[in-house]
């Protein structure tokens, strides 16, 4: 996923995208510290269970999953209406072609059979029987971390068929320009924007009957046909993602306000923690008054959360970075690669007699410069760099690097 920049009078600054890519970028590094906790939780939910848990493991899934995909499908939605308006709906169409389907049909295979030799590795090091599959059914079928994929061409082809129908009535624009644009930004600049943009998915949450409260959105991992809650949630985002790059210059009102949106987040999530409690619950939620009052906080939380870290990065990463920049390059790679990854990290010490603390740092301290390099070494300079980042960079060597830089200082 690419660095993408549009004229300084669309947000008042250029630079304003650098930040938005890293929001983007951070969504999905904070992927592998989410998948990293997951061994550590008890009661175990994860496909590796660890000789050691930890309550803080639990705090770290439950926060990382409030937000995490929220953020992500905001500024997919935001950076996707920038592509289509710069390369038209032909142009987007193959572009997202080349980066997000090609990526999905590739790299499933790969991290099906891994994951399952992972599994199996771990099961004997139990010596205990893996668990048993499903059979494979379109509603079972399983999508794994990259579900987010396929997530992404729903919303990508109904996004570009929205706007087909939109734009047949509305050749002029007339309709958005005085109805659609004034209604965001009254959103953004009322302060409701939680409130609206939750309600979807609060009452999606509340009305579904099988809902484990403890953990939010349902997972989207299993079936080619999305759970409802994640559809419209997730959905939800990614839509207004989209409408709000029609004026950039809104994000500006989530900067300013992004300490009071934080101390918001914090202080819903104390209250979901208090009403839920600390350990994953496996079992639906009751139909009671803390049903309502839960889901009301959860929804709420989310949005505070996503509005509040935009706002933050807005702030402090706004200035061009060479290392955010090559960070945020590498994001997706590192996303797409990392689960096998950590599996077998996690497999590898689960039986360790160390704290879970010192065996998440291992963990994380391995995967991460491992992905990192490589990225650098097996995706950044291949095809592979050009097909998930829209371009192949040429790698040079330290003498040619030195040699740019003189020229450069002369």
């Amino acid at each position: 996923m690419t660095m993408a920049t549009v004229p300084s009078a669309a947000t008042g600054s250029s630079d304003r995208l650098y930040a938005l890519d890293a929001v983007r970028a951070g969504a999905l590094l904070l992927g592998v510290v989410f998948h990293a906790s997951l061994s550590f939780m008890e009661p175990p939910i994860w496909l590796v269970g660890d000789v050691s848990t930890s309550v803080a493991m639990n705090v770290t899934y439950y926060v990382l999953h409030l937000f995490r995909l929220t953020v992500f499908f905001l500024m997919a939605g935001f950076f996707a209406r920038m592509l289509l308006h710069r390369r038209g709906t032909a142009g987007f169409a193959r572009d997202r072609v080349k980066r997000i389907l090609l990526p999905l049909v590739v790299f499933w295979p790969i991290v099906m059979v891994s994951t399952v030799g992972v599994v199996i590795w771990s099961a004997i090091q139990t010596n205990s029987k893996p668990p048993k599959a499903p059979p494979v059914s379109a509603q079972t079928f399983p999508l794994t971390h990259l579900w987010f994929l396929y997530m992404l061409l729903i919303f990508y082809v109904a996004a570009v068929g929205l706007r087909a129908f939109v734009v047949l009535f509305d050749h002029s624009g007339a309709f958005r320009a005085r109805l659609v644009d004034p209604l965001v930004r009254t959103i953004v600049t009322s302060g409701l924007t939680p409130i609206v943009l939750g309600a979807p998915l609060c009452l999606a949450l509340f009305f579904k009957a099988d809902w484990l409260m403890w953990f939010g959105v349902p997972p989207a991992e299993n079936g080619l046909i999305p759970n409802t809650p994640a559809l419209i949630g997730y959905g939800t985002a990614f839509g207004f993602g989209w409408l709000l790059q029609r004026q950039s210059d809104l994000l500006r009102v989530w900067e300013r306000r992004y300490l009071l949106n934080l101390t918001v987040a914090l202080t819903l999530t104390v209250v979901c923690v208090t009403l839920v409690g600390l350990s994953p619950v496996l079992v639906p939620a009751p139909e009671d008054w803390r049903r309502l009052v839960y889901v009301i906080a959860y929804t709420l939380a989310i949005w505070a959360w996503t509005t509040a870290l935009v706002g933050l990065a807005l702030r402090h990463l706004a200035a061009r970075n060479p290392v955010i920049r090559y960070v945020a390059d590498a994001s997706y790679w590192i996303y797409i690669v990392h689960l096998p990854l950590v599996m077998v990290l996690q497999t590898a010490v689960a039986q360790l007699p160390i704290p879970w603390f010192g065996k998440y740092v291992m963990i994380l301290g391995t995967a991460l410069p491992l992905l990192l390099l490589s990225y650098h070494y097996l995706a950044r300079s291949t095809f592979v760099g050009a097909i998930m980042n829209g371009r192949r960079y040429v790698r040079r060597s330290r003498r040619t690097a030195n040699t740019a830089a003189l020229a450069a200082a002369e």
